[in-house]
C-alpha cells in the first residue's frame, strides 16, 4: 500500500491547472500534479519491481514483482515531469514517448505501455479541458 505524501484533491486541481496551460505550468503545479499521478500509479500496480522516477519532483517503487532495497533496482522508468504527465493522461502513448527519447526504461516489467494512461488522471485532464471556453481551444 502506498502511504499519501500529498493530498489528492491538491493533486487534482494542480492537474487540472496542468491540462489548461501545460506549457505555463511551473514548479508550484507540475510538483503536485507528478506526486499525485505517481502515487496513484503505484497504488493501481502495487509492488517493487519497478521504480519510476521523475525528478526533480518523486520516485516510487510499482509494480508486482522482486522488490529491491538497496543499490540499482532492477527496473527503473525515468521520464520528465511534463512527459509523465502525458502519458498519465493519454495526451503521448508510451510507444512514442520511448521513440523520442521522453522515456528511458531498463529492466524486466519497465515496459509500461499496457498499463498508461490511467482512468482518474485521464477524466480529470478531459474535464478540465472542457471548461475552457470554446474561443480559447
Amino acid at each position: 500500500m502506498v502511504s499519501r505524501r500529498i493530498d489528492p484533491e491538491a493533486g487534482r486541481t494542480a492537474l487540472a491547472s496542468w491540462a489548461v496551460a501545460p506549457e505555463a505550468a511551473g514548479r508550484a503545479v507540475l510538483a503536485p500534479a507528478v506526486r499525485h499521478t505517481l502515487e496513484m500509479f503505484a497504488e493501481e500496480y502495487p509492488g517493487g519491481a519497478v521504480e519510476l522516477r521523475v525528478p526533480p519532483f518523486a520516485a516510487v517503487q510499482a509494480i508486482a514483482g522482486t522488490r529491491h532495497t538497496r543499490g540499482t533496482p532492477p527496473a527503473v522508468v525515468e521520464t520528465d515531469a511534463a512527459s509523465w504527465l502525458a502519458l498519465v493522461t493519454g495526451d503521448l502513448t508510451w510507444e512514442q514517448a520511448v521513440a523520442d527519447g521522453r522515456v528511458r526504461a531498463s529492466g524486466e516489467r519497465s515496459d509500461l505501455d499496457e498499463l498508461l494512461p490511467l482512468p482518474g488522471p485521464r477524466r480529470t485532464v478531459r474535464t478540465a479541458r472542457e471548461s475552457i471556453p470554446e474561443e480559447r481551444r
